[in-house]
C-alpha cells in the first residue's frame, strides 16, 4: 500500500507540471497563428463565424416557437434574429469552400497574337502578368504550408491534453481536426491547380516567345532594307551636291530624293506588315509622322494652303501684310497656290520705313507663314478701310482747343466717305465676329511732351491708298494752322520712335 501511494503522488506531481506547460505551448502556437495575419486564417474564421451564426439562428428560431409572439422576450429574440440573419447574409459566400478564391486556377484568356513589332510589348506584359499570378499562388501555397505545420503541432499538444483531461479537451481537439481537414483539403486542391497552371503558363509562354523571336528577326530584316534605302538616298544627294553647281537645282533634286526615299520606306513597312490589317492605321500614322518630319516645310505649306482655302481668311486681290524673321512686306495677293502666296509689293508707308523705298517686287510667301509668322489682311470680308494717323507738335502757348477743332473738321471732311463705308461693313461683320461697338468718326488727342503738345489725329482711309489721303490731310492741317495767329508748330521737334501701326 505504501508503494502504491508513492506512485500516486509521483503521478500527481507529473500531472500538475505537464498540463500548464502544454497549455502554455498551445497558447504560444495560437499567438503564432494570429501574428501570421494570413488570408487563409481570415477566410477560415469567416467560415467558422458563419457556422456559429447559423447555429445561433437555429436556436433562436426554436426558442421563438415556444414563446408567446407578443412577449418581451420574444421581441428581443426577434431583434437578435434579424441582426444575426443580416450577418449571415454578409458571410454567405463562406457557407461552403471558404478558400475558393485562393485555390482556383487562374484563367489564361485573351492571349495576344504577336504579329507585328508593336505587339511585342503586349506579349512581354502578358508573360509578366502570368508570372505575377504564379508568384501569388506560390506565396499562398507557402503560407498555407506554414499554417498546416502549426496546426499539426497544436494537434499533438491537444492529443496529449485530451489523454490527461479527456472531458475538457475533447471539443477543442475535434475543432482542430476539422480545421486540419479543411486546410489539408485546400492544400491538395491548390497543389493540383498550381501544377496545371504551370503547365498552361509554360505552354503559353513558349508560344509567345516563339512569336516574339520571329517578329524581332523580321524587324531586323526590314530595318536592314530601310537602312539600305536611306544610305542610297544619302549617296544620291552627295553626288548631286558634288556634280551640280546650281544650288536651286540641287535643292530641288534633294527634295525629290527625300520624297522618294520616304515613300520607299513607307512601302517597305506596308509590304512587310500589310497582312496585319488591324494595325494598318497605326503603321500609317507612324509613316505619316516620318513624312511630316522629312518634308516639314512642304507639308506645313500644304497644310497652310488647306487652312487658307477652307477658312477663307485670304483671297486673291486682298491687300495683306506679311511679317517674318524681321522682314515686312505689304502688297496685293496675285495668286494662292498649294505652296506659296504670290504678292505684288505696293508703295506704302512700310516701303518708306522698312524697305528703303523699294517696292514693285513679286514676293513669294510660303503658306506656312500663317503658322510661324504674322499675316495681316487689310481687306478681310470686304472691309477695305483701315485707321491711319498723322501727328504734329504744338508749342505750350498755342490755342490747343482751336487746334483740335481744326484738325477734327479737316479729318472729318476728307474721311467722311470712308467712315460711312466702314460703319456699313462693320455692321455686316457682326454676324461673324463679336463687335462691341462701331465708331468710325475721326479721333483727335492731345498729349503733353517735353518740347510741346503732341496732336494726334486718327481717321479712316482706303487700305489701298493710305499715303494719298495722309498727304492731303497733313497739308490741309498745316496750312490751316499757319493761317491762324495763336497756333504754333514746335520748332524743336522731338525725335520720337515712329510707331509701327498699320498706315498702309
Amino acid at each position: 500500500m505504501r508503494g502504491f501511494s508513492v506512485l500516486l503522488l509521483i503521478f500527481g506531481f507529473l500531472f500538475a507540471e505537464s498540463v500548464p506547460d502544454l497549455v502554455s505551448k498551445l497558447d504560444g502556437l495560437a499567438k503564432k497563428l494570429e501574428k501570421t495575419d494570413s488570408v487563409w486564417l481570415q477566410k477560415y474564421k469567416n467560415f467558422e463565424d458563419y457556422g456559429k451564426i447559423s447555429l445561433e439562428i437555429a436556436k433562436i428560431q426554436n426558442s421563438l416557437k415556444k414563446l408567446d409572439a407578443n412577449s418581451l422576450e420574444a421581441n428581443s429574440l426577434k431583434h437578435s434574429l434579424q441582426t444575426l440573419q443580416h450577418q449571415e447574409k454578409l458571410l454567405e459566400s463562406y457557407k461552403s469552400n471558404p478558400f475558393k478564391g485562393l485555390i482556383e486556377k487562374p484563367a489564361i484568356a485573351n492571349v495576344p497574337n504577336i504579329n507585328n513589332p508593336l505587339a511585342i510589348v503586349t506579349g512581354l506584359s502578358f508573360v509578366k502578368a502570368m508570372r505575377a499570378k504564379l508568384a501569388t499562388l506560390e506565396q499562398h501555397q507557402k503560407s498555407l504550408a506554414q499554417i498546416i505545420s502549426t496546426i499539426h503541432e497544436r494537434l499533438k499538444i491537444l492529443q496529449e491534453l485530451q489523454e490527461l483531461e479527456p472531458s475538457k479537451w475533447q471539443a477543442p481537439l475535434y475543432a482542430e481536426k476539422t480545421k486540419q481537414i479543411e486546410f489539408e483539403s485546400a492544400r491538395n486542391l491548390l497543389k493540383a491547380n498550381l501544377d496545371a497552371y504551370k503547365k498552361d503558363m509554360d505552354e503559353t509562354t513558349q508560344n509567345l516567345k516563339a512569336q516574339i523571336k520571329d517578329q524581332i528577326f523580321k524587324l531586323l530584316y526590314v530595318l536592314l532594307v530601310v537602312c539600305a534605302s536611306v544610305v542610297l538616298a544619302w549617296m544620291l544627294k552627295h553626288l548631286s551636291h558634288k556634280y551640280l553647281y546650281n544650288d536651286e537645282r540641287a535643292y530641288t533634286i534633294n527634295k525629290a530624293i527625300n520624297f522618294i526615299n520616304v515613300n520607299v520606306v513607307v512601302l517597305i513597312f506596308l509590304f512587310a506588315y500589310l497582312e496585319n490589317v488591324s494595325y494598318l492605321f497605326t503603321m500609317l500614322g507612324f509613316v505619316g509622322a516620318g513624312f511630316a518630319i522629312a518634308m516639314r516645310d512642304l507639308f506645313m505649306s500644304v497644310l497652310g494652303w488647306l487652312t487658307i482655302i477652307l477658312k477663307g481668311s485670304v483671297h486673291v486681290g486682298d491687300r495683306v501684310k506679311v511679317s517674318k524673321d524681321g522682314s515686312v512686306y505689304v502688297g496685293d495677293v496675285l495668286d494662292i497656290s498649294m505652296l506659296y502666296i504670290t504678292l505684288f509689293e505696293a508703295v506704302t508707308l512700310t516701303t518708306y520705313l522698312k524697305n528703303n523705298g523699294r517696292a514693285g517686287r513679286i514676293v513669294f510667301v510660303p503658306n506656312n507663314c500663317i503658322f510661324n509668322g504674322l499675316l495681316t489682311n487689310y481687306s478681310h470680308l470686304g472691309l477695305k478701310t483701315i485707321w491711319d494717323s498723322v501727328e504734329f507738335f504744338l508749342t505750350f502757348d498755342s490755342n490747343h482747343e482751336r487746334a483740335v477743332q481744326i484738325a477734327t473738321q479737316i479729318a472729318t471732311k476728307y474721311s467722311k466717305e470712308y467712315s460711312q463705308t466702314t460703319a456699313t461693313q462693320l455692321s455686316k461683320m457682326r454676324a461673324k465676329y463679336a463687335l462691341r461697338s462701331i465708331e468710325t468718326d475721326p479721333k483727335v488727342f492731345l498729349m503733353a511732351e517735353k518740347e510741346g503738345m503732341r496732336l494726334y489725329v486718327s481717321y479712316l482711309t482706303n487700305a489701298y491708298s493710305t499715303l494719298s489721303l495722309q498727304s492731303t490731310i497733313s497739308t490741309a492741317i498745316v496750312q490751316a494752322f499757319l493761317k491762324t495767329n495763336d497756333i504754333f508748330l514746335s520748332q524743336a521737334l522731338k525725335e520720337v520712335q515712329t510707331k509701327q501701326i498699320d498706315m498702309d
